[in-house]
């Protein structure tokens, strides 16, 4: 069990009583017996705040919250570093829902791999039986968020490739890596490309789990370790995020943890290119021409947009199976976050029973996206005069959406795809979502993915 829930007994935590703004008012008239003090400390039920109560008649000391004002996944998170370290208990008259547990989890994440943290979070009392799926969500976030908040020093292609074969292990997964010239004759020239300047080796993470009968899904996320531009080298405030490059690879890889700690009947493939994009004498060059895995040319005309090449030849894998549903996530755009900012994550689905599916489960569960147009006409920006097409537009506008059309090249029509341009990223804290690598999008296509294939009786 994670450190922040217990299965202790109630009877040895401290009750915490939880009240919205609106029925506060109400609260005071059912318990008078807080009424004096409540008003003592002028506390008003500010959205995320917390207030001791004395002890009163045969009831001990506890503590009175108001949950943060945002989505019900987030109602709570603020409050497990907020509150004294301890042992509290929701008290019967304040029902808590399964999302609100999973904030409070998701609340309680802390990145410690180079500073000791100092204190422990405060410990919720959950049912055993009803925080299964919840605790694998955790896990699943606290994951990537670890592999995201990693420093490039320490999260290079080869350790990506051993989180993924951690993951693996646990839960009896296979998993096959393709290291560095054997990309070449194994027929990813594209992700080759991209890595072969720098010391340390690109690679294709290739995990496969489930039953040979159930429905496949294929999962690809951007593994770019760190990203200096290449050529194309990035400025100062560009380079400062680079090594959260990987985290469409980190989401991916959360998810399919989740899935399968929760059982859920699908036949999961996982493909993780990971590379860096770095400098050096065999780098490659502006004007360079490309044979990717599906046999189309790309002439590169900005060294600068290499997840979209190490995407390509994954996604033509991808595709080989004729899975019932792709999924792809990356850290693709600049232009993403310039459209929807850090907090909504950008949607290419070509199939509008499927978009609407999966937006209505984002914005349930407080990780929303939104869908932008694979808006066709865009596609002759792409052209080029001596390939079949190049890998940037001819022009500064809409580069999300040329992105999506140079990925969905790669991706026949008739096959079910989705595209996620990812921030991967906190800049600022806010309830249950601290300052750092963030699992963008991952507990949205979990909830799609649950809700479309879990069998009845699968666990949860």
């Amino acid at each position: 069990m994670l450190p922040c829930f217990s299965a202790g007994p109630p009877s040895r935590a401290t009750a915490l009583h939880l009240v919205s703004r609106g029925d506060f008012d109400g609260w005071r008239q059912r318990h008078s017996e807080h009424d004096s003090w409540l008003a003592h400390c002028a506390w008003r039920a500010d959205p995320g705040s917390f207030v001791f109560l004395p002890a009163a008649g045969d009831e001990p000391p506890s503590v009175l919250a108001s949950a943060a004002d945002v989505e019900p996944t987030w109602a709570l998170g603020g409050l497990p570093l907020a509150l004294p370290e301890g042992l509290y208990a929701v008290a019967g008259d304040s029902p808590l829902a399964g999302e609100a547990r999973l904030g409070w989890a998701l609340g309680a994440y802390r990145f410690d791999r180079y500073k000791a943290p100092h204190r422990a979070p405060a410990a919720l009392v959950v049912p055993q039986d009803e925080s299964r799926e919840t605790q694998a969500l955790a896990a699943a976030v606290y994951l990537a968020r670890d592999l995201i908040n990693t420093p490039a020093e320490d999260m290079g292609p080869a350790q990506l490739c051993a989180a993924a074969r951690g993951v693996a292990e646990r839960f009896g997964a296979a998993v096959e890596v393709i290291e560095g010239d054997a990309l070449l004759q194994r027929g990813y020239p594209t992700i080759h490309l991209v890595g072969r300047a720098s010391p340390r080796a690109p690679a294709l993470i290739d995990l496969r789990w489930g039953d040979p009968a159930a429905p496949l899904v294929t999962l690809v996320g951007k593994g770019v370790c760190f990203d200096t531009g290449g050529l194309h080298i990035k400025g100062h405030d560009g380079m400062q995020e680079m090594k959260k490059d990987m985290a469409g690879a980190a989401i991916v890889l959360g998810l399919a943890q989740a899935l399968m700690a929760t059982g859920t009947p699908l036949r999961l493939r996982v493909l993780i290119p990971a590379v860096d994009n770095a400098i050096a004498g065999d780098a490659m060059r502006p004007r360079d021409v490309v044979r990717t895995r599906s046999g189309k040319t790309v002439e590169i005309g900005f060294t600068d947009a290499e997840g979209r090449l190490v995407l390509c030849d994954a996604l033509s894998e991808a595709c080989a199976e004729q899975p019932a549903l792709v999924i792809d996530v990356a850290t693709l755009t600049g232009s993403a976050k310039a459209t929807l900012g850090s907090e909504v994550q950008a949607l290419f689905c070509d199939d509008d029973a499927l978009a609407a599916s999966l937006v209505h489960e984002s914005f349930e569960v407080g990780d929303p996206v939104w869908r932008l147009p694979l808006w066709r006409p865009y596609r002759k920006r792409l052209d080029s005069p001596i390939a079949d097409f190049g890998n940037v537009a001819k022009g500064l506008f809409a580069d999300a959406i040329v992105a999506a059309l140079y990925l969905q090249e790669f991706v026949p029509r008739s096959q079910p795809w989705m595209h996620l341009d990812v921030m991967g990223m906190n800049p600022l804290p806010r309830p249950g979502r601290p300052e750092g690598g963030e699992a963008t999008g991952l507990l949205a296509l979990y909830r799609l993915l649950r809700r479309r294939w879990a069998a009845a009786g699968a666990p949860s």
